[in-house]
């Protein structure tokens, strides 16, 4: 059962996300979240402390990885670009993320903890090394990070005008490597 407070809490977070994806952390502000939810600011406050424990909050994200198991292993690198695609095209939490991260601490280190805790276990699966799983990880979002910063919040249009497919041509193969080359 939905109390009003869960609603209310839920309309919150629905805007948080909106706002610090369309504006970035910094210029997202309270008062607009809670102009967004059609709500005083105070609420917000009231349900989450602060700007940066809102965002905490708006920022639980799961990457949704699909099990590398089921992949065939030439696949693989195709495979994850074309997932990573799909999520950054249907859900701008992600976006927010990035674009927060490039310039608020809290935000860098929850995306650092996204992709140690999501995309580490699943390279772990191939690589049984912990440190070059660790160092291979990394490498894998250096290729979606960097894609998305140039595609989704630079927009710099020889990326964007790229196709999925073209994209899935150029990025596969390289976190193919970083996935199972040597």
């Amino acid at each position: 059962m939905r109390t009003p407070g869960s609603v209310t809490k839920q309309a919150i977070l629905v805007a948080a996300r909106e706002r610090f994806a369309a504006d970035g952390y910094e210029r997202a502000t309270i008062r607009a979240i809670a102009a967004d939810a059609s709500i005083d600011p105070a609420m917000v406050i009231r349900y989450f402390g602060s700007k940066e424990k809102l965002f905490a909050a708006a920022a639980d994200f799961q990457l949704l990885l699909p099990d590398v198991g089921t992949l065939p292993r030439e696949e693989l690198g195709a495979r994850l670009v074309g997932h990573f695609l799909t999520r950054w095209q249907e859900d701008e939490t992600l976006l927010a993320l990035l674009r927060a991260g490039a310039t608020n601490d809290a935000a860098a280190a929850r995306l650092r903890e996204i992709f140690a805790d999501q995309v580490g276990p699943v390279v772990a699966r191939l690589v049984p090394d912990p440190r070059e799983a660790a160092r291979r990880a990394g490498l894998v979002a250096t290729q979606i990070l960097g894609f998305a910063l140039c595609r989704y919040a630079l927009k710099l249009p020889p990326v964007v005008a790229l196709s999925d497919a073209e994209v899935l041509g150029w990025l596969g193969p390289t976190v193919q490597r970083y996935l199972l080359g040597d």
